[in-house]
């Protein structure tokens, strides 16, 4: 009776990742094309921020509502709802002439992102089996791929036939569209089998800590999340820049570069995911944040080849602590896992939108390659992982 919550419906997740995978490569597009409007609306760095920041505030600020009130009454199309306003974005942002119109194209395509989030979290965890760090690893990795598909289809399709070729991808977000029905009437059926109740969407489990070991572990947490998603905001967002200005590469060579930061930071999910369930997830967290420190502290130093190289190796080792701080939050504070999954997703986009801002107006002050050096002593703040209690997990 109840199997199809406690055995992994591995059909379910892989349309969920691809789901996410196709969101996330529709958002990617706008970093990815940041050369391009930079010089035909002759934007500043700070102008450049200002867009990611009002992209991943929109999705930031939306997630954590969207997620509580769907741990109160779940919204099986509601991803349906999320993707039109993805598409909205789109075809704006195909024809935008302005600083101003890119920045309503974007907030829409960040709306739509607020909604997919925290709902396909929740769907994923339900299809886990209990696997839940490999769950939650398997629909993250569809979004990284996603961002990393996305560079490469500007490369291929914006960059020789210009913005307003944008609009092709509006071809794709129908198949998104058909897919996240078909997620939707999935879920459907699971309300209808178990009921509205919370603890029918995730695996019953219970938190033994006291009130001031949870409030530490939060705080670590936070500043755990500031460390990894500044960092990789700089790198995402500004490593096409940097290429350019020390290397003298190509706007398409750039978006390459990218593209491997990217998939590298899609394999460091699945590995992340697969040891957080095997030996827990503080110990994945720490080595996570912490281990790229001398990779990110080499990195403004050398030459074209490890340049690249230590970028991936980067990706890599930080972005399997996503899936590892996700679940180990949902463990923490248990019972509400839609709230919690778009609170943290809310959190690392408003970071990362945040930082871009902020590393936008410093690049404008000094160079990007300044701001690659100062970016490289975040991932030290990893050492404060020590502090984050065991969590008994069931």
């Amino acid at each position: 009776m109840n199997e199809p919550q406690n055995k992994a419906t591995m059909s379910v997740l892989l349309m969920v990742c691809i789901g996410h995978l196709l969101n996330d490569m529709f958002q990617s597009v706008i970093p990815s094309i940041y050369p391009m409007i930079k010089e035909s609306l002759g934007l500043s760095f700070m102008q450049i921020g200002a867009i990611t920041l009002t992209s991943q505030l929109t999705s930031s600020l939306l997630q954590p509502l969207v997620g509580y009130l769907s741990d109160k009454t779940p919204r099986p199309y509601g991803l349906v709802v999320g993707m039109c306003f993805t598409l909205i974005g789109l075809l704006l942002l195909a024809w935008a002439d302005s600083f101003a119109a890119v920045l309503v194209s974007v907030a829409f395509v960040g709306m739509g992102s607020s909604v997919l989030h925290p709902e396909s979290s929740k769907v994923a965890r339900l299809a886990s089996g209990g696997a839940k760090g490999m769950a939650q690893s398997i629909f993250q990795i569809g979004g990284n791929v996603g961002r990393a598909l996305g560079p490469v289809a500007v490369a291929l399709i914006v960059v020789p036939y210009g913005q307003q070729s944008i609009s092709w991808f509006g071809l794709m977000v129908a198949v998104a569209i058909w897919l996240l029905a078909k997620i939707g009437s999935w879920y459907k059926k699971q309300i209808e089998l178990y009921g509205r109740g919370k603890s029918k969407f995730d695996i019953e489990n219970t938190s033994y800590l006291p009130k001031r070991q949870i409030v530490v572990a939060v705080v670590v947490l936070l500043v755990l999340m500031f460390s990894k998603d500044f960092y990789t905001a700089n790198i995402q967002n500004y490593i096409t820049f940097y290429m350019i200005d020390k290397f003298g590469l190509s706007v398409t060579a750039s978006q390459y570069v990218l593209f491997g930061f990217l998939v590298s930071t899609a394999m460091g999910l699945l590995i992340g995911g697969k040891l957080g369930d095997m030996y827990g997830r503080k110990y994945v967290i720490w080595v996570s944040i912490l281990g790229p420190s001398p990779f990110a502290l080499l990195l403004p130093y050398c030459n074209l080849t490890w340049t690249i190289v230590l970028v991936m190796l980067v990706g890599m080792v930080m972005s399997s602590a996503m899936s590892a701080i996700l679940v180990y939050a949902t463990e923490l504070l248990p019972g509400n896992v839609g709230m919690i999954s778009g609170a943290f997703y809310g959190l690392s986009f408003g970071l990362a939108g945040i930082g871009s801002a902020l590393f936008g107006w410093l690049a404008d002050l000094t160079s990007i390659q300044q701001v690659f050096q100062m970016t490289a002593f975040l991932p030290l703040l990893g050492i404060v992982a020590y502090f984050l209690p065991n969590i008994k997990e069931n």
